[in-house]
This record gives structure tokens, sequence and C-alpha cells, in this order.
């Protein structure tokens, strides 16, 4: 069976976990997953990710991360969706919480977090928010 969005299902799955207080969750793997993924790593928002070979596409392992019990990821949300695209100019691009949390953006440069996108000068696809 096919998804229509793989991306908000990793959203989802990374959400459910949070909710549920599991220490891990396991996602289909894609270029796009693990490139999110080694962001939320390098932001501080989980504490590891690891990509297993499976003979398929592969999954991708993350490790939640928490502190003092509660989780380091408040929020997610899918802000390009396949019904809707959005793009934002590197002056447009939105301020998550006032920059207390991050977009995430695919750009000519590759996948980057919103203040990367505005140091750079790139614009591009607003794929998620986190906070």
């Amino acid at each position: 069976m096919s998804m229509t969005d793989p991306i908000a299902d990793m959203l989802t799955r990374i959400r459910n976990a949070v909710k549920a207080e599991h220490k891990k969750v396991e996602i289909p793997a894609s270029g796009i997953k693990k490139e999110i993924a080694r962001i939320l790593k390098e932001e501080g928002y989980i504490d590891n990710y690891k990509f297993i070979k499976d003979g398929y596409q592969g999954i991708i392992r993350i490790t939640l991360r928490y502190h003092s019990g509660k989780p380091s990821i408040r929020g997610l949300e899918r802000l390009s969706k396949p019904g809707r695209r959005l793009y934002a100019g590197h002056e447009d691009i939105p301020k998550i919480l006032h920059g207390l949390g991050i977009a995430i953006i695919s750009t000519s440069k590759g996948v980057l977090t919103d203040m990367q996108a505005r140091k750079l000068k790139v614009g591009g696809e607003l794929i998620c928010a986190v906070w």
C-alpha cells in the first residue's frame, strides 16, 4: 500500500511515541527522513538515530530525548502538504515560537533549519515545524 505523505507519517509516529513516553520509535527510511532525523539530533530534540538495513528500504530507529520525565519535543507540525505546498524565500521564512522552535526547510543547498537557510540566504519548501 502506498502512502500519500511519508513525512507526515514520520512526524505522527514521533508525536505518538512521545505521548506514549516510548524511548524509541522505528520509521521506514528515505533520504529526506534521514535528513530530518539528522537535524533533530543536531538541534537536541532527539538523543540519537540509526539507519538499519532490512533488505527493503531500511528503517530509521530514533531514540527520543527526555529531561526530568518531560519530552524535548513538545510539538511537531507538517507545514507543506501534498495538496498544498508551502515555499518561502529566505526573508519570508517564519520564526517558530519567536525563535524558540525550528522550521525544517528543503532548499537547493540541502535540508536546513530556518536559521541556516536565513544565514545562507536560500529559500525553499517548508517541511515542518518543531518546538
